[in-house]
């Protein structure tokens, strides 16, 4: 347990933040009596751990300090390893897309882009991806998310078709799932998830018991879609850590006529999206 360096810490989380109805103080930040209420615990055992001379902080007691001073993922681990601890796992996946990540899927012209949870539910499209994959806007503001999971291997609403790279996916869910099993034992949504898959999939049956390990990369399929025909295109994922959540890009070769097409419909995306707007208002 390193004691200076976690009290240096503490303090550091605590004199940055401020409530809004505190109002003016002399001091930055919370009180320690403050930040020992949110966190459930007392004042005494607080100011000590702020002093370098606490005793070994548990696993509750970290937790209760990571809520009251509200630290990010990649701030909660670290509180655990100056604690000496090891992090107890999260509840579940975490399904808040930051803003800045929102906002990149509408930046790249031509390109339709998702993110996607642990539990590879999809938690925002933009306009182009929507089309591609048969995801009305609509859905993207209610909490019944699509399930790239559940589509692959139940067929859950399953416009348009995967034509290629379809078996390969499947091994890549399957890797990330058991993944995600290790990480949010506690998740009901995960657990129920696993459970359907079981019993409506012997294919994703035989593959969980292959326990397939996989990394995220560039995969090259074809769409088949009902409007634009066939799409030759690479998906490539950038990861968020601290989320535990992938922002996969579906692109086009340069020049190709797929990269054509999906600039086309990018352009009608956007004129009917004015038109709606003009109707609004």
């Amino acid at each position: 347990m390193a004691r200076a360096e976690l009290a240096r810490f503490l303090r550091n989380r605590r004199e940055r933040l401020r409530p809004a109805d505190a109002g003016p103080r002399r001091t930055p930040g919370l009180r320690r009596e403050e930040v020992a209420a949110l966190a459930h615990m007392s004042v005494d055992y607080y100011v000590r751990l702020e002093q370098a001379r606490g005793p070994h902080p548990s696993p509750r007691i970290l937790d209760g300090i990571s809520h009251a001073l509200g630290l990010d993922p990649a701030e909660r681990r670290h509180l655990f390893h100056l604690a000496g601890a090891t992090p107890t796992a999260p509840a579940g996946p975490s399904t808040r897309v930051r803003p800045h990540v929102a906002a990149l899927l509408d930046r790249i012209p031509g390109t339709a882009a998702v993110v996607t949870a642990a539990n590879y539910d999809v938690l925002a499209w933009n306009p182009l991806a929507g089309l591609l994959l048969g995801y009305p806007v609509a859905a993207a503001r209610t909490s019944a998310r699509p399930n790239l999971a559940r589509r692959r291997f139940l067929g859950s609403g399953e416009p348009p078709a995967e034509s290629s790279a379809t078996e390969e996916f499947g091994v890549l869910a399957v890797a990330r799932l058991r993944a995600a099993a290790d990480r949010y034992p506690r998740d009901p949504g995960l657990g129920g998830l696993l459970a359907e898959l079981r019993a409506g999939s012997p294919e994703f049956v035989a593959l969980w018991d292959t326990d397939p390990v996989r990394s995220p990369g560039h995969r090259r399929k074809t769409i088949s879609h009902a409007e634009l025909g066939d799409l030759e295109v690479n998906c490539d994922v950038l990861t968020v850590p601290d989320d535990d959540q992938q922002v996969v890009f579906i692109t086009a070769d340069p020049g190709s006529l797929s990269e054509r097409t999906l600039r086309r419909a990018t352009l009608l995306n956007r004129a009917e999206d004015l038109r709606d707007r003009d109707r609004c208002g």
